[in-house]
């Protein structure tokens, strides 16, 4: 089992708990969403990136090179779609190819 720091695991908790309080009329599509912004708020509050491969591997909490929102556990949606719905970022579609410090295996 991987140690997670106190302060992360709060994170990890917070950002869970709102997606889990979250309504919808409907299921989110990603094309009907808009896409996160780089200087929205919670994106920067979770170091979240368009493009993983500008972020150092060593700098991250479990540092892997090939970490994406694409093989994050918490992205919603179908395979290979280019953006796609993410639980920590409820009402926004996140870049497959994207990164933030959330990040979690798909177990």
């Amino acid at each position: 089992m991987s140690k997670i720091a106190r302060r992360k695991f709060i994170q990890l908790s917070a950002a869970t708990a709102a997606g889990c309080f979250m309504q919808t009329s409907r299921n989110a599509k990603a094309q009907d969403l808009p896409q996160l912004a780089l200087d929205d708020p919670m994106a920067q509050a979770m170091k979240y990136v368009h493009d993983a491969s500008s972020v150092d591997p060593s700098s991250r909490n479990n540092p892997a090179a090939d970490q994406t929102c694409a093989n994050c556990a918490l992205i919603q949606g179908n395979d290979g779609d280019e953006w796609r719905p993410c639980q920590i970022f409820p009402g926004k579609a996140v870049n497959a190819k994207g990164w933030c410090s959330v990040w979690a295996p798909i177990a």
